[in-house]
């Protein structure tokens, strides 16, 4: 099996906003990071040029990561606070409402966008790792 890592560093700036409307802690109050993202992919052969995957080949992610993780506020669907939030979108806010809130669920979200992008080759995305910052990261991972 070969496998190749393909890593957007908090350096390239996706940047976005979100809060955990239960938790008992801080993290109920918006607050920020630049997301990183780390991938994975697999396949037991490799392409005409030798290669699991073409790394130019990765602005369909990249876009996709731009669209939903860059200069963003997302929110639970969830959200007691969800109507307030969202009038704040377009004035003050680029509102992505999403089901989940958590680096886990970004990494499983991101693993299964990829995922399906890649279907129709012979290539297996492994695991998909989010992290706010060097201390903490998650990750969603094939069995």
């Amino acid at each position: 099996m070969y496998r190749v890592t393909k890593t957007y560093g908090p350096e390239r700036g996706f940047s976005c906003a979100f809060r955990q409307w239960s938790a008992k802690s801080n993290c109920k109050y918006l607050h920020g990071y630049s997301l990183g993202f780390k991938i994975v992919l697999e396949s037991a052969s490799l392409n005409i040029n030798n290669w699991v995957y073409d790394f130019g080949k990765f602005t369909f992610l990249e876009e996709w990561l731009k669209d939903n993780f860059d200069h963003t506020l997302l929110v639970a669907k969830d959200d007691p606070e969800i109507e307030l939030i969202k009038s704040m979108h377009l004035k003050t806010a680029k509102i992505v409402e999403l089901d989940k809130i958590s680096c886990e669920y970004f990494a499983e979200l991101t693993f299964n966008f990829i995922e399906k992008s890649l279907s129709d080759l012979d290539i297996k995305v492994m695991s998909v790792e989010v992290s706010e910052h060097e201390s903490n990261s998650a990750g969603f991972y094939r069995n």
